[in-house]
Parts: structure tokens; sequence; C-alpha cells
């Protein structure tokens, strides 16, 4: 399949770029000009996109889209809202728009009910907004929420729904290749599912 990638230059997005490719699909990097494409793979179609700024046609000729893009955590609430809510609601309308059948959504542990007081309410809020909006589309919707992600590789590990821990870790590498599962696999469609990789 041809699977559009936001945030593939991003410490999961990477990963999952390798995990589509070595699965024999097509992944389309969604980079910026400015992106550091140097760790993807090599001959990797890539296409210029902005998430705050995104053309009409972004998501032509794809079947899948996967939105694993961040704003950091060292962004400003402005620019979190722009790339996290704002950003992925516009590419939500578009692939609703376009070819796309099924939209994964790498999400955060959170964001189903964000807690006012947390640090990271601002960022869950975010979040929270742009996977209601996913919910409410016309396409097949994935959302996979991971715990504190940390940069292991794949373990294979992973514990899935209520019992994760929410203080646990989620390796970057088990979210890669459960994205890359919800992409292709029948059985994740309308999922919402909390993601952990178990002791």
């Amino acid at each position: 399949m041809k699977i559009l990638v936001a945030g593939a230059t991003g410490q999961t997005g990477v990963r999952l770029v390798e995990e589509l490719c070595a699965r024999g699909h097509d992944p389309v990097a969604l980079v910026r000009s400015s992106s550091d494409t140097s760790e993807l793979p090599e001959n990797i179609e890539t296409r210029l996109g902005d998430l705050t700024d995104l053309d009409d046609d972004v998501t032509e000729g794809c079947e899948v889209v996967i939105f694993a893009a961040g704003s950091g955590g060292g962004t400003s609430k402005e620019m979190t809202d722009k790339i996290d809510r704002d950003g992925a609601i516009r590419l939500i309308e578009l692939a609703e728009k376009g070819d796309v059948r099924r939209f994964v959504m790498l999400s955060s542990v959170g964001a189903g009910d964000p807690d006012s007081d947390s640090e990271l309410a601002h960022y869950l809020k975010a979040k929270h907004a742009a996977d209601e909006r996913l919910k409410e589309s016309d396409l097949e919707s994935v959302i996979l929420r991971p715990v504190s992600l940390t940069e292991a590789g794949p373990t294979g590990k992973v514990q899935l729904g209520e019992d994760v821990d929410p203080n646990g870790e989620a390796a970057r590498g088990d979210v890669a290749v459960l994205l890359a599962d919800a992409a292709e696999q029948k059985e994740w469609a309308g999922r919402v599912t909390l993601m952990e990789t178990a002791g």
C-alpha cells in the first residue's frame, strides 16, 4: 500500500517508515523543506508539506495516512495547537476528501480525558480534539495512545487496553510496529487503545 506518514523524520516516524518498507509497503514521507531526511531509507518517496499549511493534494494516491507527528515538548502552546490539533484535523479533512481509506493516529495516554492539572494539559487537550475529529470522520480510524516513550527498539512485549500502567513506558520500536499493524490489519479498524511495553 501507499501510506503517507506525517512526522516521518521524527524519532518514531523514522522507525515506522523502516518498518513499512520491510513489510513491502510504499511509504511516502511528509517532510518540510527544512527537514533532515538523512535517516530515512534511500530512495524513499518524500512529499513536501508543512502541517501548519498543507496543500489540498497532500494525500493524493495514498490509501492510508499515519499521523506520527508532534510539536515537541519545548514548543509554545500556539505551535502545539497548530501541529497537534489543527494540523492533524486538517490532514484528516484532506484524507476524507481524497481516496484515503484508513487514518492511524499516534496519540497519547491521557488524551481520552485530559487532566487540566497535568503539566501536559495543553498538549493533551490538543490531541483530544484531533482524536475526536478522527472518530467523527468517515475514515477507518485507529487511535493508539502509548504511555511515556523511550528510545528502545522493538521488544515484542506489548500490553494493550485498560490494564496499561499510565505511568509505564513504551518503546518507540514497539510503537512503530503497532502503527504498521494498524495500517494494514483489518482488526485494527475503529480501535482506540492504550499501549505500553510490558516489563
